[in-house]
């Protein structure tokens, strides 16, 4: 690996290719990041981040692509982390996102990543808060999340993003009917892409009962409808975003919201951390003992599971002796 002090001060020097190796040694190895973060963090704290999600097919990407393009006829810098499906042969990010947002991404004021998402990570990956804050050290002052769409589990999202952004299209009754009970709860601007298609009247009037039925939000989400391929909305969808911001600066609830991104972060970092330890007990000798007493009926599901805590729990004061 590259010196740490010196790669860190490339990139707070403003150094692209040194943020590229960085957030490549965030993604393969937890050493790097461990000792990258810290020289890291004291310029953190300064870009917002907006998070975009909604279930596949809803055209989360070419949106994105369109909110970069209207960004840089403002004169903004945005900095984007496509969470990419994870390819089943290779382990590796399918890369359909950046093919999406090429028309923005070749200018140097966009900086675009695909970041391969965990399977059950809610559409998020355990490297992207550590990704955004070696974003927001190296001084983008946007920084856009988009999940990989895997539906109304992506609540994650809320944790790692100032503003969430739900994605919906025409006719799309049932996604609305569960976002009553999941989405809902943290979109803060709903946006019906592809408003030009059949159909938009009646999803306009599900979402807005929804937001009517919302209750014990100090925000209410706003509604904007957009066709992506051609910028429509997308001007709109800027400001209710500014908008937003506004309200969470007002009420100093900026603040919470970087103590819970704080909090997904180690959380996730710690989970990563306990799926290894477990990974390998259970394949050691202890834990395939264990599964063959389970298996002849001397232990309960149960019972093993307790053990195989007990395992972990007796290895880290092991470790830390």
């Amino acid at each position: 690996m590259t010196d740490p002090a010196a790669l860190a001060a490339r990139l707070l020097d403003g150094d692209r290719a040194a943020l590229a190796r960085v957030i490549t040694l965030i993604q393969r190895d937890p050493r790097a990041a461990a000792a990258l973060d810290p020289l890291l963090a004291p310029a953190t704290g300064r870009a917002y981040t907006i998070g975009v999600t909604g279930a596949p097919g809803a055209g989360k990407s070419t949106l994105v692509g369109a909110m970069l393009l209207d960004a840089l006829g403002r004169g903004q810098s945005t900095a984007v982390i496509a969470l990419d499906p994870e390819s089943p042969l290779t382990g590796g990010a399918i890369l359909g996102d950046r093919l999406r947002m090429e028309r923005a991404a070749i200018d140097d004021r966009v900086f675009l990543r695909s970041v391969t998402a965990d399977a059950r990570g809610g559409g998020l990956s355990a490297a992207a808060p550590l990704i955004v804050r070696a974003l927001d050290a190296a001084g983008w002052p946007w920084i856009v999340l988009e999940t990989v769409g895997v539906g109304q589990s992506e609540l994650a999202i809320a944790e790692a993003a100032a503003t969430t952004i739900v994605v919906l299209t025409p006719g799309a009754g049932d996604e609305v009917q569960a976002i009553k009970a999941g989405l809902m709860e943290i979109a803060d601007v709903f946006v019906i892409n592809k408003a030009d298609h059949p159909g938009v009247a009646a999803t306009r009037r599900d979402v807005e009962q929804a937001i009517a039925h919302a209750r014990g939000r100090a925000w209410r989400p706003v509604l904007v409808e957009a066709v992506a391929t051609d910028g429509r909305g997308i001007a709109p969808l800027w400001d209710a975003i500014f908008a937003h911001r506004a309200h969470l600066e007002a009420t100093q609830a900026l603040a919470d919201q970087r103590r819970r991104f704080l909090k997904l972060a180690v959380r996730t970092l710690a989970a990563r951390a306990l799926d290894a330890r477990l990974e390998a007990w259970m394949n050691g000798e202890s834990g395939r003992a264990l599964i063959e007493r389970v298996e002849r009926g001397e232990a309960s599901l149960p019972g093993a599971c307790a053990e195989v805590l007990g395992g972990l729990q007796g290895g880290a004061a092991s470790g830390s002796a």
